[in-house]
């Protein structure tokens, strides 16, 4: 699956070689270092941010994620679970609150494959 996006973006790698991790930590439930991400690949010297704010058009691709969840946990609740609609809202609350560090990281890898594209001249052999 290597040289795919969706290599990069389950895996938080640069979407350039898709060598290394783009984050300092990759463990996204650290909240205090959620946000920290390296400044460039020590592999190909992609970039990562491209411009100061960058990563705010991610906020909206955070927004799409949200509310699929929101819904996939709404129709597993209240359809297959049984759970009233009250009852299902408060598993949405909650399943959002527990997704939201995965949710945040999935929106910026998401939002910088936009922008990149896998080279395999960059990547190690």
């Amino acid at each position: 699956m290597k040289g795919t996006k969706l290599y990069s973006i389950f895996t938080g790698t640069c979407p350039v070689c898709q060598e290394e991790s783009m984050y300092q930590e990759k463990n996204p439930y650290k909240l205090n270092k959620i946000y920290e991400m390296k400044e460039n690949c020590s592999n190909c010297g992609t970039k990562y941010k491209i411009e100061p704010s960058f990563f705010y058009g991610a906020m909206y691709v955070s927004y799409g994620l949200g509310v699929a969840i929101a819904v996939a946990s709404f129709i597993i609740a209240h359809y297959f679970i049984g759970l009233s609609k009250l009852n299902s809202f408060f598993a949405i609350i909650g399943v959002l609150v527990v997704t939201m560090p995965l949710n945040m990281r999935m929106a910026r890898n998401i939002w910088i494959n936009f922008f990149f594209n896998y080279d395999k001249n960059k990547a190690k052999s």
